[in-house]
């Protein structure tokens, strides 16, 4: 019995692979920030505003690395007051290590206040479907644009094409300063991080957006299992394979890999499976469609 098991088993992997979907994103930050869209109150908006490297992680839902209402980790601290990204960037390994993330995102800085910072390719999997992102207000007492834990996937479990998003200044809520060139005034006992939106010296503009841009999926063959069916199963003279494209061929193998039967498609996405010559037990079905592959498992009685 334990036999069987396994020839079964090697046989499933052997025809479906490696079944997790991957998917690669475009990241473009986009800057709202000058003079004439958040004009400093005594005219003081500074001569070397700029952005500090945007950076981040794609992770799951086990872990935050920041949230409005909540403290700022040592890392988001330093990102926030000094654009340093080395203790944050410890914080995402040990998030890899512990399997709740999956990927360092370290784009580039931007040296003007105005303008745009693209990241080419931002790479996850299914495991891993969140993104976030965050980068200093420079020059700041602990002021920042962040987007926490951006879900990737829709609520059907599929990638999303593209995702827009607004940005507000926040405050770390670790240096009380309240100018971008104020000396340096440590916030004991640190305070939630908060939006600054609409106050001074911010308006109630945008200070940029992000916008995320799906460009590639690999490895789809999970959506494609979940919507191959057969039905009944355990079958007993027919069995109804079902799946969402075109079905080429459908291929019926036993326990020892030998194939059985064959059925070539009627550019249907529906066949119906005559069965009833086959010995009872256990078989293995694959289905082609499209171009892919999917191996179901079927009992024949």
């Amino acid at each position: 019995m334990n036999r069987f098991l396994l020839i079964v088993s090697s046989l499933f992997f052997s025809f479906t692979g490696f079944s997790q979907s991957q998917a690669t994103y475009s990241v473009t930050f986009t800057s709202n920030w000058s003079e004439v869209t958040h004009p400093h109150p005594t005219g003081n908006f500074p001569s070397n505003a700029h952005w500090s490297k945007l950076v981040g992680a794609t992770h799951n839902n086990q872990v935050i690395f920041l949230e409005m209402g909540g403290l700022a980790s040592p890392g988001v601290e330093d990102i926030a007051e000094l654009g340093s990204n080395g203790v944050f960037f410890s914080e995402v390994n040990d998030a890899i290590n512990a399997e709740y993330a999956n990927s360092i995102i370290d784009g580039d800085a931007l040296n003007t206040p105005e303008g745009q910072i693209v990241i080419d390719e931002v790479i996850t999997t299914d495991d891993f479907p969140m993104l976030t992102l965050l980068s200093m207000i420079a020059p700041s007492p602990d002021w920042m644009i962040a987007a926490n834990s951006i879900p990737l996937l829709d609520t059907n479990g599929d990638w999303k094409t593209q995702i827009d998003i607004n940005l507000y200044p926040y405050d770390a809520g670790t240096d009380s300063g309240t100018d971008y060139a104020s000396p340096n005034m440590n916030t004991d006992p640190q305070e939630p991080i908060s939006s600054l939106q609409g106050v001074a010296p911010f308006s109630n503009e945008i200070m940029g957006s992000f916008s995320i841009t799906l460009l590639e999926v690999l490895g789809v063959q999970d959506n494609i299992e979940l919507q191959t069916t057969l039905t009944p199963n355990p079958a007993q003279d027919r069995v109804l394979v079902s799946t969402r494209g075109s079905i080429q061929v459908v291929e019926i193998f036993n326990a020892l890999g030998a194939q059985v039967a064959s059925y070539k498609g009627s550019n249907s996405n529906s066949e119906e499976l005559d069965i009833r010559d086959l010995p009872s037990g256990i078989y293995l079905v694959r289905v082609t469609s499209e171009g892919n592959s999917i191996v179901k498992r079927l009992v024949k009685r």
